[in-house]
Protein backbone atom coordinates (compact mmCIF):
# COMPACT_ATOMS: atom_id res chain seq x y z
CA UNK A 1 0.00 0.00 0.00
CA UNK A 2 1.24 3.75 -0.67
CA UNK A 3 0.51 6.57 1.47
CA UNK A 4 -1.92 8.81 -0.33
CA UNK A 5 -2.36 12.72 0.38
CA UNK A 6 -4.51 14.99 -1.54
CA UNK A 7 -5.73 18.28 -1.87
CA UNK A 8 -7.77 18.16 0.91
CA UNK A 9 -5.76 16.02 3.41
CA UNK A 10 -2.99 18.43 2.72
CA UNK A 11 -5.15 21.46 2.66
CA UNK A 12 -6.40 20.05 6.79
CA UNK A 13 -2.87 19.66 7.82
CA UNK A 14 -1.66 22.87 6.88
CA UNK A 15 -4.38 24.67 8.85
CA UNK A 16 -3.74 21.91 11.70
CA UNK A 17 -0.44 22.58 11.96
CA UNK A 18 0.07 26.43 10.93
CA UNK A 19 2.00 28.14 8.11
CA UNK A 20 4.53 29.71 9.98
CA UNK A 21 5.42 26.53 12.01
CA UNK A 22 5.32 24.24 9.38
CA UNK A 23 7.68 26.30 7.07
CA UNK A 24 10.47 26.65 10.04
CA UNK A 25 10.57 22.55 10.31
CA UNK A 26 10.56 22.73 6.33
CA UNK A 27 13.61 25.16 6.59
CA UNK A 28 15.17 22.58 8.92
CA UNK A 29 14.77 18.99 6.45
CA UNK A 30 16.27 21.32 3.70
CA UNK A 31 19.28 22.77 5.56
CA UNK A 32 19.88 18.85 6.38
CA UNK A 33 19.58 18.02 3.16
CA UNK A 34 21.91 20.61 1.39
CA UNK A 35 24.38 19.74 3.69
CA UNK A 36 24.43 16.61 2.27
CA UNK A 37 23.89 17.64 -1.64
CA UNK A 38 27.15 16.10 -2.86
CA UNK A 39 25.07 12.50 -2.20
CA UNK A 40 22.01 13.12 -4.40
CA UNK A 41 21.51 12.69 -8.03
CA UNK A 42 21.38 15.68 -9.87
CA UNK A 43 19.50 16.98 -12.99
CA UNK A 44 17.74 19.55 -14.33
CA UNK A 45 14.54 19.06 -14.87
CA UNK A 46 12.74 17.95 -17.92
CA UNK A 47 10.38 20.24 -19.77
CA UNK A 48 7.86 20.11 -22.27
CA UNK A 49 7.49 23.41 -23.51
CA UNK A 50 4.40 24.75 -25.63
CA UNK A 51 3.36 27.91 -26.26
CA UNK A 52 1.12 28.56 -23.58
CA UNK A 53 3.23 27.15 -20.60
CA UNK A 54 5.26 24.34 -19.83
CA UNK A 55 5.52 20.78 -17.81
CA UNK A 56 8.06 19.66 -16.02
CA UNK A 57 9.66 16.71 -14.03
CA UNK A 58 11.82 17.64 -11.69
CA UNK A 59 13.80 13.59 -10.12
CA UNK A 60 16.65 12.79 -7.43
CA UNK A 61 17.64 10.51 -5.53
CA UNK A 62 19.93 9.77 -2.84
CA UNK A 63 21.00 6.01 -1.57
CA UNK A 64 17.46 5.82 0.17
CA UNK A 65 14.79 7.41 -1.71
CA UNK A 66 14.11 8.44 -4.77
CA UNK A 67 11.41 11.86 -5.62
CA UNK A 68 9.84 13.38 -8.62
CA UNK A 69 7.53 16.15 -8.77
CA UNK A 70 5.40 16.71 -12.09
CA UNK A 71 4.97 20.01 -11.99
CA UNK A 72 3.44 22.44 -14.79
CA UNK A 73 3.55 26.70 -15.40
CA UNK A 74 0.71 28.11 -17.30
CA UNK A 75 0.36 31.74 -16.90
CA UNK A 76 -2.59 32.28 -19.11
CA UNK A 77 -4.47 29.36 -16.56
CA UNK A 78 -5.86 32.52 -14.15
CA UNK A 79 -7.97 33.76 -17.51
CA UNK A 80 -9.74 30.13 -17.37
CA UNK A 81 -10.49 29.88 -14.08
CA UNK A 82 -7.18 27.70 -13.59
CA UNK A 83 -4.25 27.95 -11.47
CA UNK A 84 -0.88 28.93 -13.12
CA UNK A 85 0.40 26.12 -11.36
CA UNK A 86 -0.40 22.75 -9.87
CA UNK A 87 2.19 19.64 -8.75
CA UNK A 88 1.93 16.37 -7.74
CA UNK A 89 5.02 14.13 -6.55
CA UNK A 90 6.07 10.90 -5.68
CA UNK A 91 8.47 9.28 -3.08
CA UNK A 92 9.73 5.78 -3.58
CA UNK A 93 11.95 3.35 -2.08
CA UNK A 94 15.31 2.77 -4.03
CA UNK A 95 15.64 -0.71 -2.72
CA UNK A 96 12.83 -2.32 -3.90
CA UNK A 97 11.18 0.45 -6.66
CA UNK A 98 7.76 0.86 -4.95
CA UNK A 99 6.42 4.26 -4.53
CA UNK A 100 6.35 4.71 -0.94
CA UNK A 101 4.05 8.13 -0.78
CA UNK A 102 1.98 9.96 -3.80
CA UNK A 103 0.60 13.37 -3.03
CA UNK A 104 -0.63 16.63 -4.18
CA UNK A 105 2.48 19.30 -4.18
CA UNK A 106 0.41 22.40 -5.34
CA UNK A 107 0.32 23.59 -1.62
CA UNK A 108 3.29 21.48 -1.19
CA UNK A 109 5.14 23.70 -3.55
CA UNK A 110 4.12 26.67 -2.32
CA UNK A 111 5.61 25.71 1.37
CA UNK A 112 8.77 24.63 0.19
CA UNK A 113 9.49 27.66 -2.19
CA UNK A 114 8.93 29.93 0.51
CA UNK A 115 10.69 28.15 2.68
CA UNK A 116 13.76 27.70 0.48
CA UNK A 117 13.52 31.52 -0.20
CA UNK A 118 13.80 32.15 3.56
CA UNK A 119 16.28 29.75 4.09
CA UNK A 120 18.41 31.80 1.47
CA UNK A 121 17.81 34.92 2.82
CA UNK A 122 18.69 34.29 6.31
CA UNK A 123 22.00 33.61 5.28
CA UNK A 124 22.59 36.50 2.43
CA UNK A 125 20.32 39.46 3.94
CA UNK A 126 21.52 41.79 6.29
CA UNK A 127 21.21 40.71 9.88
CA UNK A 128 19.03 44.15 10.79
CA UNK A 129 16.72 43.36 7.90
CA UNK A 130 13.10 44.78 8.57
CA UNK A 131 11.28 45.54 5.19
CA UNK A 132 9.89 42.88 2.48
CA UNK A 133 8.81 44.21 -0.72
CA UNK A 134 6.96 41.98 -3.12
CA UNK A 135 6.86 42.35 -6.41
CA UNK A 136 3.87 39.86 -7.92
CA UNK A 137 1.36 38.90 -4.98
CA UNK A 138 -0.09 35.98 -6.86
CA UNK A 139 -0.45 32.30 -5.40
CA UNK A 140 3.10 32.44 -3.96
CA UNK A 141 2.95 35.81 -2.10
CA UNK A 142 1.32 35.27 1.49
CA UNK A 143 3.54 32.32 1.79
CA UNK A 144 6.72 33.97 0.95
CA UNK A 145 5.60 36.86 3.33
CA UNK A 146 4.93 34.22 6.31
CA UNK A 147 8.58 32.52 5.59
CA UNK A 148 10.25 35.93 5.95
CA UNK A 149 8.28 36.82 8.79
CA UNK A 150 8.92 33.27 10.37
CA UNK A 151 12.55 33.05 9.63
CA UNK A 152 13.36 36.66 9.42
CA UNK A 153 11.35 38.93 11.38
CA UNK A 154 10.22 40.59 8.43
CA UNK A 155 6.80 42.21 9.99
CA UNK A 156 6.20 44.97 7.23
CA UNK A 157 5.56 44.60 3.69
CA UNK A 158 5.61 46.45 0.52
CA UNK A 159 3.83 45.18 -2.08
CA UNK A 160 2.95 45.73 -5.58
CA UNK A 161 1.73 43.61 -8.93
CA UNK A 162 0.53 45.27 -12.20
CA UNK A 163 -2.99 43.26 -11.14
CA UNK A 164 -5.25 45.09 -9.10
CA UNK A 165 -7.39 42.05 -8.15
CA UNK A 166 -4.39 40.15 -7.14
CA UNK A 167 -2.77 43.31 -5.16
CA UNK A 168 -6.13 43.70 -3.44
CA UNK A 169 -6.18 40.12 -2.23
CA UNK A 170 -2.57 39.85 -1.43
CA UNK A 171 -3.31 43.47 0.94
CA UNK A 172 -6.47 41.91 2.41
CA UNK A 173 -5.04 38.08 3.21
CA UNK A 174 -1.48 40.22 4.76
CA UNK A 175 -3.59 42.33 7.04
CA UNK A 176 -5.51 39.81 8.36
CA UNK A 177 -3.04 37.45 8.77
CA UNK A 178 -1.19 40.94 11.34
CA UNK A 179 1.33 42.00 8.57
CA UNK A 180 2.02 45.81 8.99
CA UNK A 181 1.16 45.99 4.50
CA UNK A 182 1.82 49.03 2.39
CA UNK A 183 0.12 48.80 -0.95
CA UNK A 184 3.02 50.09 -3.16
CA UNK A 185 1.97 52.33 -6.66
CA UNK A 186 4.71 50.94 -8.68
CA UNK A 187 7.43 48.47 -8.29
CA UNK A 188 9.38 51.36 -7.45
CA UNK A 189 7.47 52.40 -4.67
CA UNK A 190 7.38 48.94 -3.44
CA UNK A 191 11.30 48.36 -3.13
CA UNK A 192 12.06 51.85 -1.21
CA UNK A 193 13.16 51.40 1.75
CA UNK A 194 12.78 47.53 1.92
CA UNK A 195 15.95 45.23 3.03
CA UNK A 196 14.89 42.10 1.00
CA UNK A 197 13.10 42.05 -2.51
CA UNK A 198 11.02 39.49 -3.79
CA UNK A 199 10.04 39.25 -7.26
CA UNK A 200 7.63 36.42 -7.91
CA UNK A 201 5.63 37.39 -11.21
CA UNK A 202 4.37 34.60 -13.76
CA UNK A 203 4.99 36.11 -17.40
CA UNK A 204 6.96 33.55 -19.54
CA UNK A 205 8.63 36.42 -21.11
CA UNK A 206 12.34 38.33 -20.35
CA UNK A 207 10.56 41.08 -18.39
CA UNK A 208 12.41 43.92 -16.32
CA UNK A 209 10.13 44.29 -13.28
CA UNK A 210 13.24 45.31 -11.02
CA UNK A 211 15.65 47.60 -12.98
CA UNK A 212 19.15 48.10 -11.67
CA UNK A 213 18.07 52.05 -10.28
CA UNK A 214 15.32 50.64 -7.88
CA UNK A 215 18.05 48.43 -5.86
CA UNK A 216 20.08 50.03 -3.31
CA UNK A 217 23.24 49.06 -1.59
CA UNK A 218 22.47 46.56 1.02
CA UNK A 219 19.52 44.46 -0.31
CA UNK A 220 18.42 41.14 -0.52
CA UNK A 221 17.09 40.14 -3.91
CA UNK A 222 14.97 37.02 -3.80
CA UNK A 223 14.66 36.47 -7.77
CA UNK A 224 11.71 33.06 -7.84
CA UNK A 225 9.51 34.12 -10.63
CA UNK A 226 12.21 33.16 -13.74
CA UNK A 227 11.91 29.75 -14.35
CA UNK A 228 12.38 28.70 -17.69
CA UNK A 229 14.26 30.04 -20.83
CA UNK A 230 13.10 33.37 -21.95
CA UNK A 231 11.36 34.05 -18.55
CA UNK A 232 13.42 36.90 -16.52
CA UNK A 233 12.41 39.92 -14.06
CA UNK A 234 15.51 41.54 -13.63
CA UNK A 235 17.73 44.15 -15.37
CA UNK A 236 21.44 42.26 -16.38
CA UNK A 237 23.40 45.04 -14.69
CA UNK A 238 21.45 44.03 -10.98
CA UNK A 239 23.40 40.41 -11.42
CA UNK A 240 26.97 42.10 -12.38
CA UNK A 241 26.84 44.30 -9.06
CA UNK A 242 25.64 41.43 -6.92
CA UNK A 243 26.80 38.36 -5.19
CA UNK A 244 24.74 35.90 -7.12
CA UNK A 245 23.81 32.51 -5.20
CA UNK A 246 21.72 29.33 -6.92
CA UNK A 247 20.61 25.70 -6.47
CA UNK A 248 22.13 24.35 -9.32
CA UNK A 249 23.75 26.10 -11.58
CA UNK A 250 23.02 24.40 -14.97
CA UNK A 251 19.34 24.50 -14.34
CA UNK A 252 19.58 28.41 -13.63
CA UNK A 253 21.82 29.10 -16.41
CA UNK A 254 19.17 27.83 -18.87
CA UNK A 255 16.01 28.90 -16.81
CA UNK A 256 16.95 31.52 -14.28
CA UNK A 257 18.60 34.99 -13.93
CA UNK A 258 22.11 34.35 -15.07
CA UNK A 259 20.47 33.32 -18.66
CA UNK A 260 20.71 37.18 -19.74
CA UNK A 261 24.40 37.25 -18.80
CA UNK A 262 26.33 33.99 -20.38
CA UNK A 263 27.72 30.54 -18.99
CA UNK A 264 30.69 32.16 -17.59
CA UNK A 265 29.08 34.34 -15.07
CA UNK A 266 30.45 33.32 -11.63
CA UNK A 267 27.62 32.08 -9.08
CA UNK A 268 27.62 30.91 -5.50
CA UNK A 269 26.40 27.43 -4.87
CA UNK A 270 23.59 27.71 -2.31
CA UNK A 271 24.30 24.42 -0.83
CA UNK A 272 28.19 25.53 -0.26
CA UNK A 273 26.67 28.76 2.65
CA UNK A 274 24.52 26.12 3.87
CA UNK A 275 27.67 23.80 4.91
CA UNK A 276 29.83 25.98 5.93
CA UNK A 277 32.34 26.33 2.88
CA UNK A 278 31.86 29.46 1.20
CA UNK A 279 30.24 32.64 3.08
CA UNK A 280 27.57 33.98 2.32
CA UNK A 281 26.83 37.79 3.36
CA UNK A 282 30.18 39.68 3.91
CA UNK A 283 29.59 43.23 4.02
CA UNK A 284 26.18 45.74 4.92
CA UNK A 285 26.61 47.26 1.44
CA UNK A 286 26.70 44.16 -0.52
CA UNK A 287 23.89 43.48 -2.71
CA UNK A 288 22.98 39.50 -2.97
CA UNK A 289 20.73 37.78 -5.30
CA UNK A 290 19.13 34.75 -4.63
CA UNK A 291 18.27 33.18 -8.53
CA UNK A 292 16.12 30.79 -7.66
CA UNK A 293 14.76 28.09 -10.21
CA UNK A 294 13.43 25.25 -8.11
CA UNK A 295 15.67 22.58 -7.87
CA UNK A 296 14.49 18.63 -7.49
CA UNK A 297 16.45 18.49 -3.90
CA UNK A 298 13.79 20.70 -3.05
CA UNK A 299 10.87 18.71 -3.30
CA UNK A 300 12.59 15.77 -2.12
CA UNK A 301 13.23 17.59 1.28
CA UNK A 302 9.64 18.81 0.90
CA UNK A 303 8.41 15.17 0.46
CA UNK A 304 10.60 13.53 3.06
CA UNK A 305 9.51 16.26 5.63
CA UNK A 306 5.34 15.44 4.72
CA UNK A 307 5.72 11.93 4.58
CA UNK A 308 7.63 12.00 8.56
CA UNK A 309 4.83 13.81 9.74
CA UNK A 310 1.83 12.76 8.04
CA UNK A 311 2.33 8.73 8.02
CA UNK A 312 0.19 7.69 10.46
CA UNK A 313 -2.23 10.51 11.08
CA UNK A 314 -5.80 10.65 9.59
CA UNK A 315 -3.92 13.10 6.60
CA UNK A 316 -2.91 9.93 5.16
CA UNK A 317 -4.65 7.63 3.46
CA UNK A 318 -3.57 4.52 1.43
CA UNK A 319 -3.90 3.17 -1.96
CA UNK A 320 -3.62 -0.04 -3.58
CA UNK A 321 -0.97 1.76 -6.58
CA UNK A 322 1.11 -1.98 -6.94
CA UNK A 323 -0.02 -4.98 -8.29
CA UNK A 324 1.28 -7.70 -6.13
CA UNK A 325 0.11 -11.12 -7.43
CA UNK A 326 0.85 -14.22 -4.79
CA UNK A 327 3.41 -15.56 -7.15
CA UNK A 328 5.73 -12.28 -7.83
CA UNK A 329 6.14 -13.66 -11.82
CA UNK A 330 2.82 -14.68 -12.29
CA UNK A 331 1.08 -11.04 -12.83
CA UNK A 332 -1.27 -12.72 -15.74
CA UNK A 333 -2.74 -14.55 -12.18
CA UNK A 334 -4.54 -11.53 -11.09
CA UNK A 335 -6.60 -11.40 -14.27
CA UNK A 336 -7.12 -15.02 -14.95
CA UNK A 337 -8.90 -15.56 -11.85
CA UNK A 338 -10.64 -12.51 -12.19
CA UNK A 339 -14.76 -13.34 -12.63
CA UNK A 340 -15.39 -14.00 -16.26
CA UNK A 341 -17.19 -10.89 -18.00
CA UNK A 342 -20.20 -12.27 -20.56
CA UNK A 343 -20.04 -10.17 -23.92
CA UNK A 344 -22.81 -11.84 -25.44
Amino acid sequence: MVQFVDVDAMRRWISHEGVEPLLEDLVAYLEDDYRRWEQFDKTPRVPAHSEHGVIELMPTADAELYGFKYVNGHPINPSRGLQTVTAFGVLSDVATGYPLLLTEMSLLTALRTAAVSAMAARRLARPDARVHALIGTGSQSEFQALAMRRLLGLNEVRAWDVDPAALDKFVRNATALGFTVHRATSGADAVDGADVVTTCTADKVNATVLTDAMVQPGMHLNAIGGDSPGKTELEPAILRRSEVFVEYHPQTLVEGEIQSVGADFPTVDLWRVIDGQRPGRTSDDQVTLFDSVGFAINDFSALRFLRDRVSGTPYATEIDLIAEPTDPKDLFSLVSLAPAVSHR
